[in-house]
């Protein structure tokens, strides 16, 4: 679901939502959700696949072979977000690439269940189901391989729903928060910047790990979408080192940014736009998982936004959603 360093580590924060000219301003980020039975509120585009995480109660380095849990579980970046804004009362629809084999049917049925509209979803015959694999111990993430390859060998085939009819035209594009992560490749995140089906959307941009940070620079170069990043990954898109939030943030919206949340862990969080910053401190848990955590964060903001919370409220909450995530409660 991510590079070698998920999105769900111990930096359970990340960075803020930005607009570029041609989408609607989300300077206050607040939105109307309106949504019928057969229509989502929200759509989530990027990686679902299995996430395999195996976790030990020890901490762990380099070469260490110790005894834990092994589980299975729906993952991704895109599906982690979808799971947890349906905890949240929202209706997500997944847009994203699964192959026709047993592993990919059984994960559109975990999908459905979980109360996730699956209609969309491009379902290859020649392409595999994608697999994440992380290991954990006391002390965080100490590695994780992301195979999303099928997700990046589908392309733009997975946006069709946006222009054929089903979610959108061309003369009637998707009007509502889109969910996009950064397992998309860099040419595709590109085309959606100055994509007409995008241009009445409201983005949500996460780059699903530090290694795949850089592939959301064309939101930087067109001030589009809001961006939520960690510090680590705010810093490789200024090209530059951070020691909190604030600073990183400012660096961001110097760098084009029209909307970005800047998380560091247990440290601060600022979120920020044209309008000013606002730095807050995350509640102090006990860390009884990292794998997630990140988009628990992006998901529950974009669900207090969606309340029609403030912004200082909506970042409390979110904050409050990822610690109670990283703590091994559920984020409600």
């Amino acid at each position: 679901m991510r590079g070698a360093k998920k999105r769900g580590n111990t930096d359970f924060m990340t960075q803020a939502p930005h607009s570029p000219a041609s989408h609607p301003s989300q300077s206050t980020a607040q939105f109307q959700v309106q949504t019928t039975a057969n229509q989502p509120d929200i759509l989530c585009i990027g990686s679902v696949l299995w996430d395999i995480i195996g976790r030990c109660t020890a901490e762990m380095q380099r070469g260490s072979d110790k005894p834990g849990r092994i589980t299975r579980l729906p993952g991704g970046v895109a599906m982690n977000i979808a799971m947890t804004l349906a905890r949240f009362g929202l209706r997500p629809a997944l847009l994203s690439a699964i192959g026709r084999d047993a592993e990919g049917d059984e994960l559109v049925h975990a999908c459905t269940h979980l109360g996730l509209i699956t209609d969309h979803l491009y379902r290859s015959e020649d392409l595999p189901t994608d697999r994440y694999m992380a290991v954990e111990g006391a002390n965080g993430l100490i590695a994780a391989i992301a195979d999303a390859h099928s997700l990046e060998a589908a392309g733009a085939k997975i946006l069709r729903p946006l222009t054929d009819g089903a979610l959108g035209t061309k003369d009637a594009p998707f009007a509502g928060p889109v969910a996009l992560d950064g397992n998309l490749t860099l040419s595709l995140l590109d085309d959606i910047t100055s994509n007409p089906a995008f241009t009445q959307a409201d983005l949500r941009v996460a780059p699903a790990s530090p290694g795949k940070a850089e592939r959301l620079r064309p939101f930087l170069l067109r001030s589009c979408g809001t961006l939520y990043v960690n510090l680590e990954e705010a810093g490789l898109l200024c090209q530059d080192d951070f020691t909190d939030s604030p600073t990183a943030a400012r660096a961001m919206l110097d760098r084009g940014a029209a909307r970005v949340l800047v998380t560091d862990g247990g440290s601060t969080a600022t979120e920020a736009d044209q309008n000013g910053l606002i730095t807050q401190a995350p509640p102090r848990v006990t860390v009884a998982r990292v794998t997630g955590a990140g988009d628990t964060f992006m998901a529950a903001h974009i669900a207090a936004e969606a309340r029609g919370e403030d912004r200082e409220t909506s970042l409390a909450s979110a904050l409050k959603a990822a610690a109670t995530y990283v703590s091994g409660e559920p984020p409600l």
